[in-house]
C-alpha cells in the first residue's frame, strides 16, 4: 500500500487565509449593500398624470435679489392624443407662466405662451435653456441650489399633477444629466 506524506496546515496559517477571506467577502458585501442602499435612496424623479409622464423637473439656483427663475423638464405623452401644458403654479413665486425662447432677426426674444404648450400624441417635448421653459415670477425668497420646490402642472386632458423641482448651480445647462432625453417636436 502507498502511503502519501500528509500535508497538516499550521493553525495561524488558516486563521489568516479566512481572515483575508472574510474581510474580502465583508468589503464586498459592504460595498454591495451601499450600492443597493444609494439606489433607494435617490428615487426616480418622475411625476405622472394620466397619459403624461414628466420627467426630472429641475431649474437653476438664483442669485439674491433675482425675482425670477427658470423651470424645466421633459414631458412625455404616451396616449393618442394630444395633450397640452395649460397652466403651472408655485408657492415660490407670485405668479407663473409658459413661455418661448427663439430668434428673430438674431435677436433671442422670450414670450409667453398664453394658450399653453402643445405636448404631441405619443411624443415628447423638451423645456430647457433657450427654449421651452417655465418662469416662476415675482420670486418670494431666493432659489437655493439643493432645495427643492413644489410646483403643480395643469393639462388641458390629464389634469393636474404636483411635481417637485430640484435646484441645480446657477450656471446648470442641460448638459449630461438632462441631455439623454430631451427632444424637440419637430
Amino acid at each position: 500500500m502507498t502511503t502519501f506524506p500528509r500535508f497538516v496546515a499550521p493553525a495561524a496559517a488558516v486563521r489568516t487565509l479566512f481572515n483575508g477571506f472574510e474581510a474580502k467577502l465583508g468589503a464586498t458585501l459592504l460595498a454591495a449593500g451601499l450600492l443597493l442602499a444609494s439606489a433607494h435612496a435617490v428615487p426616480a424623479h418622475e411625476f405622472k398624470v394620466g397619459d403624461i409622464e414628466i420627467d426630472h423637473p429641475w431649474s437653476r439656483a438664483t442669485p439674491g435679489g433675482a425675482k425670477v427663475a427658470g423651470g424645466f423638464m421633459v414631458i412625455k405623452n404616451e396616449g393618442a392624443a394630444p395633450d397640452r401644458l395649460v397652466a403651472v403654479s408655485s408657492d415660490i413665486s407670485a405668479r407663473s407662466e409658459i413661455h418661448e425662447m427663439g430668434m428673430a432677426n438674431g435677436v433671442m426674444t422670450m414670450r409667453p405662451l398664453p394658450d399653453g404648450l402643445p405636448v404631441p400624441a405619443d411624443g415628447s417635448v423638451a423645456l430647457k435653456p433657450g427654449s421651452y421653459h417655465l418662469m416662476f415670477i415675482d420670486l418670494k425668497h431666493p432659489v437655493k441650489q439643493g432645495e427643492p420646490f413644489k410646483a403643480t402642472l395643469t393639462f388641458e386632458k390629464a389634469g393636474t399633477v404636483e411635481v417637485t423641482f430640484m435646484v441645480e448651480a446657477i450656471g446648470a445647462k442641460a448638459d449630461s444629466q438632462h441631455d439623454g432625453h430631451m427632444s424637440m417636436p419637430q
